[in-house]
């Protein structure tokens, strides 16, 4: 029985000996023979419905490759559609890439012209006069000039407002109000009145732009006076025209004419030297009047003697005449002497202090050429200590040497004038005493029957 048992164990196969493994324990062989039919009738439903269900599969899977194979065929289809679409869709895109970059390019030269001028307007406004009155165009410009995007059409007419207004607003005279700092720091409200984008006036007097600050302050040293009267005047006249005292430089001028030095300024770089200068002058110019004055009051006196027939001695004529009269019954001689002696002696009155003018005059140039040897060996001192990089350390030195050569002419000339005409005035008395005293002489020869 046993041998029977593992035959059919062998004939059953691996399957059949799995269900075996699981089957219970068979109570005998016929039993054990019955279970195996039975396995054998379970495992053959199964394998037929396991074939049935994979037939059924294996025709879904037809199903599914054929719609696959349709549907691959439908989008293959579609496929060369986009490529065909796609290809044309290149070279349309190549064209607009084209025109993109060619547009792009002048859109970017734009751009650029743009900001550039921006950039340019932003320095124009800063430093114009007329942001006094109009302070806040400059954050606009000043934005634009700095934005990474190209600007829009409204930005671009705002910078043309903007430059086309800054033009417009140089050529007019405008009057607001504004804070004006004074030279001590302190800030009051005034009227100022803007010329153009040149100047700026207020109670007759220029005033200054700060652009780091954006503030008005006071000139802490305004020009000569004519131009303070012409400003005076500007701001009061109701006419439509008026003269005025410019600055087409827009503050260079100005600040030279402020700079300048004024006489006493230039006085004062002659130093010692030039002081001893102006001090010649004076001198001379006293000398020069006293003896004018004299000389006219004597002159005068002269001429009264001569129309007047009574002898004043108070005058040189009246003397000489006075000395003829008391001596007149000496021989011609010794009246002759008496009156060279008393000509002699109203001509030294006459001449006094005007051979210190005509000194004063040759000593005045050579002061001023002391005065240029001087300021020259200064400048040449700082040129030997400093060099040559600085030349305002030298700028002493020279105003010295040229200061002092005009402070000399300019006493030399006039004192050579005065003493020509002091000179003139004194020759002319002395030339009437001597004709006086000649006729004298002569009519008395002629009374003594001798020649003259």
């Amino acid at each position: 029985m046993r041998r029977i048992a593992l035959a059919i164990a062998l004939v059953t196969g691996g399957a059949q000996t799995s269900l075996l493994a699981v089957a219970p324990k068979a109570a005998s062989l016929d039993s054990l023979l019955e279970k195996v039919k039975k396995d054998q009738v379970l495992e053959s439903k199964e394998n037929k419905d396991r074939e049935a269900r994979f037939l059924q599969e294996k025709n879904k899977q037809a199903e599914l490759l054929a719609l696959a194979k349709k549907q691959l065929e439908q989008e293959t289809a579609r496929g060369e559609k986009l490529k065909i679409k796609f290809e044309e869709n290149e070279k349309v895109l190549a064209g607009l890439e084209e025109k993109l970059r060619l547009t792009m390019g002048t859109l970017g030269e734009l751009f650029g012209v743009v900001k550039q001028v921006a950039g340019d307007t932003k320095g124009v406004l800063e430093n114009s006069i007329v942001s006094a009155q109009l302070p806040d165009r400059i954050s606009f410009v000043d934005q634009l000039g700095r934005r990474k995007k190209l600007p829009n059409t409204q930005e671009l007419r705002q910078l043309w407002f903007t430059l086309l207004q800054e033009m417009t607003e140089s050529g007019k005279v405008s009057r607001f109000e504004t804070a004006v700092t004074s030279v001590h720091g302190e800030e009051t409200k005034q009227e100022v009145i803007r010329v153009g984008a040149f100047n700026l006036i207020s109670k007759g007097e220029y005033l200054q732009y700060l652009p780091q600050v954006g503030k008005v302050a006071e000139l802490g040293r305004q020009p000569q006076g004519r131009y303070l009267s012409m400003a005076e005047d500007f701001a009061e006249s109701k006419e439509a025209m008026a003269p005025f005292g410019l600055d087409p430089s827009r503050g260079t001028i100005l600040s030279l004419l402020v700079q300048a030095p004024s006489l006493k300024e230039r006085v004062e770089q002659g130093g010692l030297v030039g002081y001893v200068i102006i001090g010649v002058l004076l001198i001379g110019l006293g000398i020069t009047l006293e003896r004018i004055i004299r000389l006219s009051r004597v002159g005068a006196l002269v001429k009264r003697q001569l129309a007047s027939s009574s002898i004043d001695p108070e005058n040189p004529l009246g003397k000489i005449l006075h000395i003829y009269e008391a001596n007149k019954g000496r021989d011609l001689e010794s009246l002759e002497l008496k009156l060279d002696e008393a000509i002699l002696k109203e001509t030294g009155k006459l001449d006094r202090g005007i051979s210190t003018i005509k000194i004063l005059a040759a000593v005045a140039p050579l002061l001023g050429l002391l005065g240029t040897v001087t300021g020259m060996i200064g400048t040449f001192q700082a040129i030997t200590l400093f060099g040559t990089g600085d030349p305002k350390l030298m700028a002493g030195g020279i105003s010295q040497a040229l200061v002092t050569t005009v402070l000399g002419l300019v006493a030399a000339i006039p004192l050579i004038v005065l003493h020509s005409l002091v000179s003139g005035k004194s020759k002319g008395i002395t030339q009437v005493l001597e004709e006086q005293s000649i006729g004298l002489i002569a009519e008395k020869a002629e009374a003594e029957g001798h020649a003259p």
